[in-house]
């Protein structure tokens, strides 16, 4: 497969919503998906809870429904495998004797870090074989996310590869103690390990992050402006444009996952992305359309080719220049576009 550009390929990806990841208690594993993303709060008042007829452990499971996606999310970077936790989760939950039950967001947390554990594993191996670079799976989000700074910054698309660098238990520890703000005992209890080997593991994978995140958040203000400048350049065709506000140091992943065509390795520099980007859309002789959206809290763009669904490219901006281009082009990462999806970290 060569190195051509992501803009390519016609994509023949429709926009519908995410596979059927069926769980035991009549799809459960995926209510509130288009809740609000207060849906999983501490006081468990969430979307969904409440329902008349609803037994106490569907009412806790759909009241947490969301918050556990986003735990599952961040810790495997994959919409599908989240669901797929969700499911496992909930098959465990509805066995689990209530009344021995002191805290139960804390308690299905808990078995969804376990799950979730468990399937980055084996994640590890289905990544090895992966034709390319790999991106997480990109999923459209509300505004009310992109406002959160905490949580816009803890699902963006550039946070999500600086966590793919830590060992699995590295990660559940970081995830839960920075991004959800769990004890050290609670995390302890979610990972088998001492609340003292915890202690030392979210110190390490702390120092690890701080030395690749980005540098500095921008307010989504200054990101989107630095987003449409792109645009305007990029549809215009105009390579001034384009380096005015990319950063000299600018690097572009493409992940077609061996079905669409994409950079096989990441393109570094200003120079090297303006021509390889330029030179791809030159190349194509279908009609390009780019419009904004917001994807994992920040600014990205949907990209079509003749009227077709091709890709997502989300953006990373820092100090108001984009420093990082993420274009996902593998359909089996596309399936989410079809309703906004809700997070939150409460």
């Amino acid at each position: 497969m060569s190195d051509t550009s992501g803009f390519g390929d016609v994509g023949g990806v429709g926009e519908a919503s995410g596979g059927d990841a069926a769980s035991g208690g009549g799809d459960l594993s995926r209510r509130g998906e288009s809740g609000s993303r207060d849906g999983g709060g501490r006081d468990g008042g969430g979307s969904g809870s409440g329902r008349a007829g609803a037994d106490p452990a569907t009412e806790a499971f759909v009241a947490h429904r969301n918050l556990l996606f986003t735990v599952a999310y961040e810790m495997l970077g994959s919409a599908a495998d989240a669901e797929d936790v969700l499911q496992e989760t909930w098959l465990r939950w509805v066995k689990v004797d209530l009344a021995q039950v002191r805290d139960q967001r804390a308690y299905l947390v808990r078995i969804t870090t376990r799950q979730a554990l468990n399937r980055l594993r084996t994640m590890q191996r289905r990544k090895e074989a992966y034709v390319g670079q790999w991106l997480p799976e990109p999923l459209l989000t509300a505004p009310d996310v992109a406002e959160d700074v905490e949580l816009a910054e803890s699902v963006s698309m550039a946070m999500m590869l600086v966590l793919e660098t830590l060992s699995p238990t590295e990660r559940a520890v970081f995830v839960l103690r920075e991004a959800f703000d769990l004890g050290y005992e609670e995390i302890a209890a979610a990972v088998d390990k001492s609340p003292a080997a915890v202690r030392q593991i979210a110190h390490r994978a702390r120092r690890h992050v701080d030395a690749r995140r980005p540098r500095r958040t921008v307010s989504p203000a200054v990101a989107s402006a630095a987003v449409e400048s792109f645009l305007r350049a990029l549809e215009t065709g105009d390579p001034q444009g384009l380096l005015d506000v990319l950063a000299p140091d600018v690097v572009l992943v493409g992940d077609g996952g061996g079905i669409k065509q994409a950079a096989l390795r990441p393109i570094s520099g200003a120079d090297k992305v303006v021509r390889f980007m330029l030179g791809g859309i030159g190349k194509n002789k279908l009609p390009l359309t780019v419009s904004p959206t917001v994807v994992n809290g920040t600014p990205a763009l949907l990209v079509r080719l003749d009227g077709q669904f091709d890709g997502v490219m989300a953006v990373r901006v820092d100090d108001g220049l984009i420093s990082g281009l993420y274009y996902v082009r593998n359909p089996q990462k596309l399936t989410r576009f079809a309703s906004e999806t809700p997070l939150t970290l409460r």
